[in-house]
């Protein structure tokens, strides 16, 4: 028998979000390890906040949301808003009511913003990785760190020389539009013959981006750098940093949260990295800290400064395999999280981003390594 095509609603409704949510679904567990660490930071949030006053967004339902974000790859926070609008999974995890209604866009961006001053997404990261269930997944004693390059939410036309220094004028392309006329779509520029760099231009439109060449033969772009460090049992990411693109960003960011690792761990632990990490200056203070540096060789052109007294230990090798998982927290960040082109401007803000896609990615894996 067909049955009938009825377009009315029902009058009333009695919907149980916990019904509706399988059992077996992935975000029961990720929601269970979350709702676990955020209640861990009850005291960062409480400092945070005003005792008296209207009522905000609540920072752990902020922070699910934003999770749900990098989990699905919404790539804006309006969007966001309409989906948890009309999607129960989304509301189930959140913590929002069938009724409940969702909150301005705009007063969503103001409140993520609050939570940059406490530093709410290193904690949260910190949070997970403290979890007792998670500690058991993880190594203390064997780590890898890179670097990758996140791109700004800036055009290149926006780089300007700065105040006060001797650089070319704007090109006649760029100039503004007379009185009373739209200036449209940008103007065609045409950059050839300039000279630009970090020391004498910025951006106007972000000006922590830096310009910045991934290698030789390759165009600068306006990028900030994101430095992760991973656990080498599950490639978990235990630490992540964003800083500004230099060339020794990446040394000096593995220097900072190594630190961190090797105290906790009050025992020597290997570092693996790969070759652009190979820098006497580096492998010195890696030792320093108690760390033995398990880096590629570089001897194209140069003496490395690993030497066989570590490359003839096969932890070298097994390091040397183990560090290349870092990689796929770096394209899923940049594919599934919206970080190939950060949708930010400025340190603080892409920082945050950066970090909380690390905690996200961390929770996405959980479930499953949890099962086994």
């Amino acid at each position: 028998m067909r049955g009938s095509d009825r377009r009315s609603g029902a009058l009333f409704s009695y919907v149980d979000l916990e019904e509706r949510v399988p059992a077996s679904h992935p975000l029961r567990a990720i929601r269970d390890i979350a709702n676990e660490a955020l209640g861990a930071l009850s005291e960062t949030f409480e400092a945070l906040y005003a005792p008296i006053g209207r009522p905000s967004i609540p920072p752990e339902m902020l922070l699910r949301a934003l999770l749900l974000q990098a989990f699905y790859g919404i790539r804006s926070e309006r969007l966001l808003m309409e989906r948890l609008d009309f999607d129960l999974l989304f509301r189930w995890f959140v913590g929002l009511g069938v009724d409940d209604p969702v909150w301005d866009a705009s007063s969503f961006s103001k409140n993520r913003d609050r939570l940059l001053e406490g530093e709410a997404a290193a904690a949260f990261l910190a949070a997970i990785v403290a979890h007792p269930r998670v500690r058991r997944l993880m190594s203390s004693d064997h780590f890898s760190v890179d670097g990758t390059l996140i791109e700004a939410w800036a055009s290149m036309k926006s780089v300007k020389p700065k105040a006060g220094e001797d650089g070319p004028s704007d090109p006649p392309g760029d100039a503004p539009p007379p009185d009373g006329a739209s200036r449209g779509r940008n103007a065609e520029v045409d950059f050839r013959g300039q000279r630009r760099a970090n020391e004498t231009h910025a951006s106007t439109t972000d000006p922590d981006a830096r310009l910045y060449r991934k290698s030789p033969g390759v165009g600068a772009a306006l990028c900030f750098t994101g430095h992760a460090l991973m656990e080498n049992r599950n490639g978990l990411i235990v630490d992540a940093e964003l800083t500004r693109a230099t060339g020794t960003a990446e040394r000096v960011a593995a220097l900072a949260m190594l630190g961190g690792v090797a105290r906790d761990a009050g025992r020597r632990v290997t570092l693996a990295a790969d070759r652009g990490y190979d820098v006497a200056d580096f492998v010195m203070e890696a030792r320093e800290l108690n760390a033995t540096p398990h880096v590629a060789q570089n001897t194209v052109r140069r003496r490395s400064a690993i030497d066989g007294r570590t490359t003839r230990h096969p932890g070298y090798a097994a390091s040397q395999r183990a560090r290349k998982r870092i990689e796929e927290f770096f394209g899923w960040a940049k594919a599934a999280a919206g970080l190939r082109k950060t949708k930010f401007r400025g340190l603080a803000r892409v920082r945050f981003a950066f970090t909380l896609a690390a905690a996200a990615y961390n929770l996405v894996r959980l479930p499953k390594l949890l099962a086994a």
